[in-house]
């Protein structure tokens, strides 16, 4: 048995043996109140930037979540898998680079990254548009997200950020189309409560050796008066080329920058009403598709990319206003509503040969409006809503001479130009609870899509024609929360939800390159993906630790699949798009942490996912099931943290499982999949922080202390070598 099978098979029975301490066989504290914990919730409000001794968590059920229901709700009391990272892990404690990066010690989450600026979670089996990304309850989805990983969730700045949820499994009835694989919401940095007039903030900076990175965030925030409060702030990014571990060396064209600022206001309209209003903008410029150029490194027999420049420059801009109420009343008791504005460019520049050089890109503007009410009833807990969002594209395609002047221009951009996209939902939740313990939530929700292209280029004769379409879909969810033991300390919880992903103008227009020697045409002719997924769990809460442990299976009905024609365009193999794929995604998840003392907690997570869909490897085969693109490897972590009053240090060890179940299309994926699979991988991280004062908090880590070479399933580059990492953040 090989090193990395044996380290993979002791992981999981270590932390087993770990959580299996009694719980309840040691110490006297009783675990936090609902009340308590909300209390602490409220106390956020106070506050532009927690230490990470406040941000602190002496359990991962504390934590009071928004997204898995769409109103406040402690995790340990919620019918799903939700995990939460706070301002503090996003920045002097984890001190991560990207939101993408952010949920790699998640369970069930493996990170690929097509470029250091490209990062794509795969959560439960699914990542790109089947995976949905809210920023303060708006979608950052869009219709012109592609097919497999993107790079879109990277133009959301982490260091922004007040919490980060992840709810694993369908939320289609409060979210609607995406929303399969998982759902994950940025929530913005909150201004204070005004009281008076004061002013506070922060500097953070962040060195990394092995990225030979720079990162330097300032952020303010006070009070203007009685009524009126507000943050603001500013991030400068610059990274470096990547040294990978081993004897990998230096991946020329992996860095690139990035430069974000944020502002939000909030007026105090009265003592139950508040109005808030935000902007944010983040670009990313010069982010190499290294792995398709001739700067790529070969690694364990991978192939080099011919081009001799893809590099790529986006920028997003959000801006909304949002009123919030809270108030009794016969319709409702709370309510949202939001109106937001939201702006997504992206420019590639390709230069394939000295003669052969291409930019293309578009320019996305999507007009977004809902709103969501609470009531609590006879019936149950009410939430109910409606919502709409319209994305207007235009898209360009550009052939450059040598001298960089434009020689013609094609009909289309990778998606069509002067196109429209219009999809409205309505939805309604009850949670009803059965008796003193059994709760169920039951939701329904409608929606329509619409789309209209005007300028989409016949693959066939060249030539402009229009496509449009709607799609109407109904979902549905049932799922139950049981508590059980002494003192209600065991939830069992799990149902069944329904999901569905209506064709987007993505999977309608697209004219691009796809996987390495692939060009995707235009398919109009979709209907809707389906999706409909079990799912049934434990948490255990005790005075020692937590456990929660998930198995789930997901039905695919009509998934939407890239199939060969058989054609060449421009030296790439034609795929076109169609819905023939049924097949599954299953696993189970399990995380845990155990006070071993009052300061010292081991902590772990383990998954295991496999599935299978029907593909058409060749334009004349016939249609066979296949292992998911870039499946997840068998992947677990275990840590042993310290946590003093104003200093930590954690220890943390990764293990991945080679993975050689691929499809034929990740076996075609030569320039980032070796032959028989990707490697498995160990590594250790080391990271420690210290609070000197109330005004310090110095931390520092080694990532990949052994300096493994290792490539994370699916990516277009090795990850880091051994890679110092030290922060220091100033409080004011």
């Amino acid at each position: 048995m090989s090193t990395k099978k044996s380290i993979l098979t002791v992981l999981l029975p270590l932390f087993l043996t770990a959580v299996s301490i009694p719980m309840g066989a040691a110490g006297t504290e009783e675990p936090p109140s609902e009340g308590a914990a909300g209390d602490a919730a409220k106390a956020t409000e106070k506050t532009t930037a927690k230490t990470p001794a406040q941000d602190a968590k002496t359990s991962f059920f504390e934590v009071l979540v928004v997204t898995a229901t769409a109103h406040e709700e402690s995790s340990f009391d919620l019918p799903y898998v939700s995990e939460s990272l706070g301002a503090a892990e996003l920045g002097t404690r984890h001190m991560v680079r990207t939101v993408p990066e952010a949920l790699r010690e998640v369970s069930g989450v493996m990170v690929q990254k097509t470029s250091h600026g490209q990062g794509s979670p795969f959560i439960r089996g699914f990542t790109g548009f089947r995976n949905l990304f809210l920023v303060d309850g708006i979608r950052l989805n869009n219709s012109v997200m592609r097919e497999g990983p993107n790079q879109y969730w990277t133009t959301v700045d982490p260091l922004s950020l007040e919490e980060l949820e992840t709810v694993k499994g369908p939320v289609s009835v409060l979210y609607g189309s995406d929303a399969v694989g998982g759902t994950v919401q940025a929530l913005t940095r909150r201004p204070p409560v005004a009281s008076g007039s004061k002013i506070g903030g922060h500097l953070y900076h962040r060195w990394s050796s092995a990225e030979h990175s720079n990162v330097s965030r300032l952020e303010l925030g006070g009070e203007l008066g009685s009524r009126l409060s507000y943050v603001l702030g500013a991030s400068l990014k610059d990274f470096g080329d990547v040294e990978a571990g081993g004897d990998v060396g230096t991946q020329p064209h992996t860095g690139y920058d990035e430069q974000g600022v944020d502002v939000k206001l909030r007026f105090a309209l009265s003592g139950d009403t508040d109005l808030v209003a935000a902007f944010q903008s983040v670009s990313v410029d010069d982010a190499w598709r290294t792995h398709r150029t001739i700067f790529g490194v070969s690694w364990r027999g991978t192939t080099v990319g011919d081009e001799l420049r893809r590099s790529l420059d986006q920028r997003r801009s959000l801006g909304y206003l949002q009123l919030r109420h809270r108030g009794s009343g016969r319709l409702f008791d709370a309510m949202t509503a939001s109106l937001s504005w939201q702006r997504q460019e992206e420019e590639r520049d390709r230069l394939r040969t000295r003669d052969r050089h291409d930019v293309q890109g578009f320019d996305v503007a999507t007009w977004g409006a809902w709103v969501r009410f609470e009531k609590d009833t006879r019936f149950g807990f009410l939430t109910y809503g409606v919502e709409s969002y319209r994305d207007s594209v235009d898209s360009f395609n550009w052939r450059l001479n040598p001298a960089g002047e434009v020689t013609s221009r094609s009909i289309q951009g990778p998606v069509a130009d002067d196109a429209t996209y219009q999809q409205w939902g309505v939805y309604l939740q009850d949670q009803i609870p059965m008796g003193k313990r059994l709760r169920w939530n039951l939701g329904l929700r409608y929606t329509r899509a619409e789309a209209d292209a005007q300028a989409v280029e016949d693959p066939l004769t060249g030539n402009r024609v229009a496509v449009d379409g709607d799609w109407d879909q109904v979902v549905g969810s049932v799922r139950f929360l049981l508590p059980a033991g002494q003192k209600d300390r065991w939830h069992l919880f799990g149902g069944v939800s329904q999901a569905f992903r209506a064709p987007n103008l993505s999977d309608l227009t697209r004219y691009d390159s796809a996987r390495s020697d692939e060009i995707e045409t235009p398919s109009p002719d979709l209907d809707p993906e389906r999706f409909l997924s079990y799912e049934l769990g434990v948490k255990l809460r005790g005075r020692r630790g937590d456990v929660e442990l998930v198995a789930f299976h997901t039905v695919i009905r009509d998934m939407i699949v890239r199939t060969p024609t058989g054609r060449v365009l421009d030296g790439d193999f034609e795929v076109t798009k169609r819905n023939g794929g049924d097949g599954f995604s299953r696993g189970f998840e399990l995380r845990g942490e155990v006070r071993l003392s009052g300061a010292v907690s081991a902590f772990g997570t383990f998954s295991w996912i496999d599935g299978e869909v029907d593909t058409f490897p060749t334009a004349t085969s016939p249609k066979v099931r296949e292992p998911l693109d870039r499946l997840m490897p068998a992947t677990g972590h275990l840590g042993l943290r310290w946590r003093g009053r104003t200093a930590w240090v954690e220890a943390l060890a990764t293990v991945a499982d080679k993975q050689d179940r691929l499809s034929t299309r990740d076996r075609a994926d030569t320039d980032r999949i070796p032959s028989g699979g990707t490697p498995g991988y160990e590594v250790m991280a080391l990271r420690g922080g210290w609070e000197i004062g109330e005004r310090w908090t110095l931390a520092a880590g080694v990532e990949n202390l052994f300096d493994e070479e290792y490539r994370i399933h699916g990516s277009g580059l090795n990850e880091s070598g051994r890679n110092f990492l030290a922060s220091a953040q100033i409080r004011f």
